[in-house]
């Protein structure tokens, strides 16, 4: 649309009961631009007052709106500034004012826009993706839900969003269409708890109306207003979010209007994750310790962790003396340990970095077999390797020795003849399950194999194992693209839509590409990126006084773990080549700006042994905490739960880098 004409039409579509015939558009509701409510009924707004403007200007490229709500203690100004952004967003920063001479209490205020979509599913990043249809068959009461009936909503504190936006894809007329609502966060002055925030959702108005909005504090979920997903398994009350407007009072909010667009059925994600990306355009990583400190803090944890006697060798993988385990794959990452030490241990000063390396995968290679494949775990007090086995922490273990044996190979120094023994073994079994007429995994989590057979067929010269490489990857594309079924099961510990899941995909597919030159391989990992990427922070949130605030962390460039456990972690650093790669292959710059912001930052909070803790709380949510309410959680830090995978992605990452010709010490 020519932008002349854009900007002459767009602020009349904006006004209650203008539409667009051919195309969706997301306005104002019927009843007004502006709603307020005054008073607060099971633990949600009431009384709600609403009006249009009674006078509009432009200014420049603004077209400022104002309008007045009569109460009986006085007046609510309200004005609206609006714009059309280069981005194709429309930008409207909206400002209440109280002129009545004494507190106006119970209030909430609101931002709600609606637009006309069937079998509208809701995006909200972290927390629901696409309704979270695979985590509601598992256990729909430790993840977000939102009813498919009207009057289903979901709304949550917007420092829960690692990108900050409600979004909808479904159908008008005969396309798919998606748009979105993005904010620019905050939390409320005048709220009356004490650290309340903005909260950002998604509700059902009808069958073919949602409503895309932000309130001042009022939460809701799973049928249930005033509730927050606040642990693991458990959802907790959040009561009396609303503000008191005290005379004089003015209260700001920004936010960025994504009207509906076409889109391919379950690539609405992707759409509305560029515009995010765009939308903050905050990658600079000035100010952050340089990226080889952290590093050799890195290596030097991995050498304070390495245990030997007669009949073993290998990595600990957890802190403290309850878990004398050498663990392979998914948490504990000790196979990781050998080929980042081939590769980079020398120039970080690490001696006996070939040694370790040459020990652990020795070791790792006499792990015992069974029909479900290698055990994942050795005790090294015991001696004994568990029957503790799944495809999830195999297809990791398989994958990072692959990437030992290929440098090793380089290298010329080391013996792999058990290694290539045991890979081949590995290869073999779950090769043959692929294969099998039967085969149908439970959930994303066998993705991590179609990277280590690919390598497999390449380093093994087997060419079956790519057969089963291709099988497991069209098997994935052909059951996620529509977001049907979103990415879910990569972690062990939730079983629902994850960004593991989403990894375990986009890792399997790029390698494929590589190898294939396959397109849809490409195509179906970037759909796979933009999920992981969508668990990303692209704004740092401010913390309330407590571990985080101590340290000035940032939480940019950080990822949020799943629909489930709502802390942040370090896993996007292991993501970060692989997004690289993406902006190589595709020519999108704004991948490789999320690759370094992902890698950066989360060096923050290592310790000066190398370790960092696995759970920091940048919203209402702790893993562990087993309280009734949510005091002193947002904020804080746990640290104890330092297991060996923090420390293993950093250096596993790096080495990939530089095997793609990337120097991150510079960084």
């Amino acid at each position: 649309m020519n932008q002349r004409i854009k900007r002459f039409i767009l602020p009349l579509l904006l006004l209650p009961g203008i539409s667009i015939l051919h195309s969706a558009s997301l306005d104002f509701p019927q009843e007004g631009r502006w709603s307020v409510a005054t008073a607060w009924e099971e633990e949600a707004p009431s009384n709600w007052h609403h009006t249009s403007p009674s006078k509009s200007e432009t200014v420049g490229e603004w077209t400022i709106h104002y309008g007045t709500i009569s109460l009986p203690s006085g007046e609510l100004k309200l004005r609206d500034a609006q714009r059309e952004r280069v981005d194709g967003l429309t930008e409207i920063r909206r400002r209440w004012e109280w002129t009545g001479d004494s507190p106006l209490e119970e209030v909430t205020l609101s931002i709600r826009t609606q637009t006309k979509l069937t079998s509208a599913r809701p995006i909200l990043p972290g927390i629901s993706y696409y309704g979270n249809p695979a985590g509601q068959k598992v256990d729909p009461t430790r993840i977000p839900v939102i009813a498919d009936t009207p009057g289903g909503k979901g709304y949550y504190e917007e420092h829960r969003y690692p990108m900050p936006f409600a979004g909808a894809e479904g159908v008008f007329g005969s396309q798919t269409q998606v748009a979105a609502l993005h904010s620019l966060p905050s939390p409320l002055q005048y709220g009356n708890l004490e650290d309340q925030w903005w909260s950002l959702g998604f509700e059902r108005i009808d069958a073919d109306t949602i409503e895309l909005a932000l309130l001042s504090g009022a939460v809701a979920s799973n049928e249930q207003t005033g509730t927050i997903k606040a642990e693991q398994k458990r959802f907790i009350p959040y009561t009396g979010a609303y503000c008191t407007l005290q005379p004089g009072a003015i209260v700001d909010k920004t936010v960025y209007l994504q009207s509906p667009q076409k889109t391919k059925r379950g690539h609405g994600l992707s759409d509305l994750v560029e515009s995010s990306l765009t939308l903050f355009n905050q990658y600079s990583t000035d100010g952050y310790t340089p990226y080889r400190e952290i590093l050799q803090l890195k290596m030097n944890d991995s050498v304070n962790r390495w245990r030997e006697g007669e009949q073993y060798a290998g990595i600990d993988a957890f802190p403290g003396e309850e878990r004398p385990w050498v663990d392979l794959g998914w948490a504990g990452q000790s196979e990781a340990v050998a080929y980042p030490f081939i590769l980079m241990g020398g120039a970080f000063g690490i001696k006996q970095a070939d040694e370790i390396a040459q020990k652990a995968m020795d070791f790792i290679s006499t792990s015992p077999f069974t029909p479900k494949g290698f055990s994942i775990r050795y005790n090294y007090h015991d001696q004994e390797w568990y029957d503790r086995r799944n495809p999830l922490s195999q297809g990791q273990t398989m994958n990072n020795m692959f990437n030992a044996l290929r440098v090793a190979r380089a290298n010329g120094h080391f013996d792999t003849s058990k290694w290539e023994s045991f890979l081949l073994k590995s290869c073999e079994l779950h090769a043959d399950r692929i294969l099998s007429d039967d085969w149908y995994p439970v959930s994303t989590n066998e993705g991590f194999l179609i990277a280590p057979l690919a390598q497999g067929a390449d380093l093994l010269g087997k060419k079956r194992f790519l057969k089963a490489a291709r099988k497991a990857a069209d098997h994935y594309l052909n059951r996620h693209l529509s977001m049907d079924e979103p990415y879910w099961g990569g972690t062990l510990d939730a079983r629902c839509e994850d960004k593991e899941g989403a990894w375990a995909a986009l890792q399997g597919f790029l390698t494929l590409y590589e190898i294939s030159n396959d397109k849809k391989y490409l195509s179906a990992a970037r759909h796979a990126a933009d999920v992981v990427l969508s668990y990303m922070y692209v704004w740092d949130v401010p913390m309330p006084a407590g571990r985080l605030a101590d340290n000035a962390f940032r939480s940019r460039g950080w990822t949020s773990v799943s629909v489930q456990n709502m802390h942040l972690d370090v896993y996007g650093v292991l993501c970060a080549p692989a997004i690289w790669k993406l902006g190589e292959f595709t020519g999108q710059d704004l991948y490789k700006k999320a690759a370094r912001l992902l890698t950066v930052p989360c060096g923050q909070l290592t310790d000066p042994w190398g370790s960092a803790g696995e759970q920091l709380h940048q919203t209402t949510y702790a893993q562990h905490y087993n309280a009734v309410h949510i005091d002193g959680v947002r904020g804080d830090y746990i640290e104890n739960w330092n297991v060996y995978w923090i420390t293993a992605h950093f250096l596993t990452a790096a080495a990939q880098f530089q095997e793609m010709g990337i120097d991150v010490t510079t960084w």
